[in-house]
């Protein structure tokens, strides 16, 4: 394994603890699994965008992934929307 391979590895396993342990539990239940099941896939600007969603407060998340607020023109990108999406389809689960 390279160094890069590495430090991808150890970002993305950073990347999954930080989206379980967010503070809102319903938070952490939906950016937790979307985390396990989506960043390993992600490329490095997926991660680098995932990364500053984790910077934005819990219930403005919550709100724009449930579609209770509109999302942010800067946030509005794919990793948003495969958020969204997941969210939406969680709760049909």
């Amino acid at each position: 394994m390279t160094d890069a391979q590495s430090d991808i590895g150890r970002r993305r396993k950073r990347l999954k603890f930080r989206s379980w342990h967010r503070g809102m539990r319903e938070v952490d239940l939906l950016i937790g699994r979307f985390a396990d099941r989506n960043l390993d896939l992600f490329s490095e600007r997926q991660l680098d965008l995932f990364e500053a969603l984790l910077h934005e407060t819990d219930p403005d998340l919550y709100g724009w992934v449930t579609g209770r607020q509109p999302i942010p023109n800067d946030l509005d990108h794919d990793v948003m929307r495969l958020l969204k999406t997941f969210t939406l389809s969680a709760g049909r689960d």
